[in-house]
């Protein structure tokens, strides 16, 4: 069984330099046992997800163009995430409010093309699925 995602769980894109921690909003969903767990609508940009230091994806135009300016030599730029789209597959068994929780073997695509998964939930006592 999958471990239900919470506030300050550590995440990782596949373009990403460094691990950055999932932001939570409080908005009266459950608890997992004293923070806020995450939903498959916790994907915000900045917000619910952070940079995760510098991108490495040649689809991200900052990138590309850096790239270009070095000759060809990949030139790692700030990330900024661009997520636009829910975590998924999502636990639709154990619904957050209105939406699916995320548990530890979900997963979430930025508009780069990077994969950020997680690599801590950031809690080891509430098992969703």
């Amino acid at each position: 069984m999958a471990v239900a995602v919470c506030m300050g769980a550590t995440m990782m894109c596949s373009f990403g330099v460094a691990p950055g921690s999932l932001v939570v909003i409080p908005s009266g969903q459950a608890m997992t046992p004293a923070v806020p767990s995450a939903d498959t609508t916790s994907f915000a940009p900045i917000a619910n997800i952070p940079s995760f230091g510098s991108c490495t994806s040649m689809s991200n135009p900052s990138v590309a163009s850096a790239t270009s300016a070095a000759l060809g030599v990949l030139t790692p730029m700030p990330c900024v995430p661009v997520t636009s789209s829910p975590w998924t597959p999502g636990v639709s068994t154990v619904v957050d409010g209105a939406s699916a929780a995320v548990d530890s073997s979900c997963t979430l695509m930025c508009n780069w093309g990077g994969s950020i998964s997680v690599l801590n939930p950031g809690q080891t006592v509430v098992m969703a699925g």
